[in-house]
């Protein structure tokens, strides 16, 4: 048995690591026993782990947020992170979007019979290294094996716990007319990373996607005793999916200025290489904040501090309309009507 060591990570390799994962037909969990033993316990070893019991006992002193996701990503490795970076940082965001600072994940993995062990292992190795720079640990998990070709490589579940620090609500219902956005970073990268790296697009400049946790920037504005009404993170459906379901669930009309978005020159021209819409790519390391026009100073020096949000910009206002409206005004002063897309612009990129 050798040693495999990524970013600072140590864990066994089999003796041959062309080995793939193989379905047990009556040999029970031996399959299943050796992920755990030469895997996943060896790269996030832990106390909660180490009993190797059904589930674990956390010690929940204060009000939880408590979410859950699905990735099934294609391909698994892109440029700027992978399915399992994908999986913990969306975690954390998804907590972090509730104004909850993630304490404890747990993480189901379906694998395909014949999916190589070194790529889990690279997975896996992914996934150690996001959860430790959040500080969120894994807890608990489980691992199941399909035929061949029933199960695309991998698909990966996760549910979060994390402890509520943000001192009022966070959500939808505090919107209020008046309120101001902010966009934490440019947008568009990740869909557009996923989608050059599945079709083998030769783009001049790689496009690498946003992939990246957002806790810290979000519990700086919530430490900051800043007025935050409401948090989203711009997944699938990207800005235009996020602002129209605030709007909708808020009961009010919000106006965009497009030239307040910042959008990368390279996703604008893949964009329109494509003929897709920079407003509906998803991202995996970008939010919108809506805060009390009071507080919009305070809050944007706040998010430049930290690399992943030292783009924030005010791209928009709540105002008085119809429920639901969302527009955006362009270069020339014309309004345009921003929708939801009825199906998905790009399909498995997250």
């Amino acid at each position: 048995m050798t040693e495999n060591t990524v970013a600072g990570l140590v864990c066994p390799l089999p003796e041959s690591d062309t080995e793939t994962i193989q379905l047990a037909h009556g040999g029970g969990g031996r399959m299943m026993d050796r992920l755990l033993q030469n895997i996943i316990r060896p790269i996030f070893d832990n106390e909660q782990l180490q009993r190797r019991h059904d589930g674990a006992a956390l010690d929940v002193d204060a009000p939880v947020a408590f979410t859950t996701d699905s990735y099934v990503v294609r391909p698994l490795f892109f440029p700027g992170g992978d399915i399992g970076t994908l999986a913990v940082n969306g975690t954390v965001n998804d907590l972090a979007m509730c104004g909850a600072r993630a304490q404890w994940f747990s993480v189901a993995m379906i694998l395909e019979e014949g999916f190589p062990i070194a790529s889990l292992r690279r997975i896996a190795l992914s996934m150690r290294s996001a959860a430790d720079e959040t500080g969120v640990q894994l807890v608990t998990g489980d691992t199941k094996v399909v035929e061949r070709g029933k199960g695309d490589g991998i698909y990966i579940s996760t549910t979060g716990v994390g402890r509520i620090v943000a001192r009022q609500p966070v959500g939808p219902e505090r919107v209020r007319q008046g309120d101001v956005i902010i966009v934490s970073g440019d947008i568009g990268r990740h869909g557009i990373a996923v989608m050059a790296a599945r079709e083998k697009l030769g783009f001049e400049t790689p496009i690498a996607s946003d992939c990246a946790p957002l806790s810290e920037p979000v519990l700086a504005l919530l430490n900051s005793g800043i007025n935050v009404r409401c948090l989203r993170d711009l997944t699938r459906g990207g800005l235009a999916s996020a602002v129209v379901e605030i709007a909708e669930t808020a009961g009010v009309s919000i106006v965009l200025q497009e030239k307040a978005v910042p959008v990368p020159d390279d996703v604008t021209a893949a964009c329109e290489l494509l003929g897709l819409d920079p407003f509906h790519v998803a991202n995996e390391g970008r939010f919108v904040v809506f805060v009390a026009p009071e507080d919009v100073e305070r809050a944007v020096p706040v998010l430049h501090r930290y690399p992943v949000s030292g783009n924030a910009a005010v791209i928009g206002v709540v105002e008085d309309g119809p429920a639901g409206r969302v527009s955006c005004v362009g270069s020339l002063g014309v309004a345009r009507s921003i929708d939801m897309l009825s199906g998905e612009q790009l399909p498995r990129i997250c």
